[in-house]
């Protein structure tokens, strides 16, 4: 597709996504007990309120034009892990909060590019808008998982490294966190040079895209067939 095209289509569908799963980081943290995020006025759907320079515009176009894969973020939620009732499982659970967010909103573009197409059979002259919007949600599935993968990677500040560093024995976990200090440096090489490896820790995600997709195919309409020629 056209740059246009792209931003049309993928914008909007990335920029939700993100928000969503910093609002659920900050909606789990909430329910953990730490009630930061709503304080600081960041559990709202405002995107001027989560709009980060790095995650939400320039990581996207790196990863996009280097993978081929528009993956980015929201500003992070702020949370204080000392309020929670339960350090060690609030911890987990508002680290998880984010990828679950996009597990459900993947699974709803899936269901809701059959639903769509359902809707184009009864009433044949949707057939070019039902089109768009499928086009819309197969990104809003590519983009949900590809999300799910990436921020699973272990490296600081992502989620997956709160949740590694529950799992290492304390002295290793003490180490661990240490790197935290170099985890955005790790996280640029790895977007810039790692690109083999992202494939093949990303390959599970796409996988399990292509299962989903696969799942609903029939119900593409024609019509959303040429925006991807």
């Amino acid at each position: 597709m056209s740059s246009l095209q792209n931003v049309l289509f993928v914008a909007p569908v990335l920029l939700f996504s993100v928000i969503a799963h910093e609002y659920a980081h900050g909606y789990a943290a909430l329910r953990q007990g730490d009630n930061t995020a709503l304080m600081l006025g960041r559990l709202t759907w405002n995107p001027l309120k989560h709009i980060d320079p790095f995650l939400t515009i320039i990581m996207p176009v790196v990863l996009y034009y280097t993978t081929g894969i528009a993956l980015g973020g929201a500003k992070p939620v702020p949370v204080n892990p000392r309020n929670y009732r339960n350090f060690r499982r609030g911890d987990i659970i508002v680290s998880l909060a984010g990828v679950a967010a996009n597990l459900v909103i993947a699974l709803l573009c899936t269901v809701l590019i059959a639903v769509f197409g359902l809707l184009a059979r009864t009433a044949s002259a949707l057939g070019p808008t039902v089109g768009i919007l499928q086009v819309m949600m197969i990104w809003g599935v590519t983009i949900n998982l590809g999300l799910i993968a990436f921020n699973l990677i272990p490296i600081p500040p992502l989620d997956g490294s709160h949740v590694m560093k529950h799992l290492l024995p304390p002295a290793w976990s003490l180490r661990y966190q240490e790197i935290s200090r170099y985890g955005f440096i790790i996280l640029i090489l790895l977007l810039s040079f790692g690109g083999r490896l992202l494939d093949l820790w990303m390959r599970p995600a796409m996988i399990l895209r292509m299962g989903l997709l696969t799942s609903v195919g029939s119900f593409i309409h024609p019509s959303a067939e040429q925006w991807f020629q």
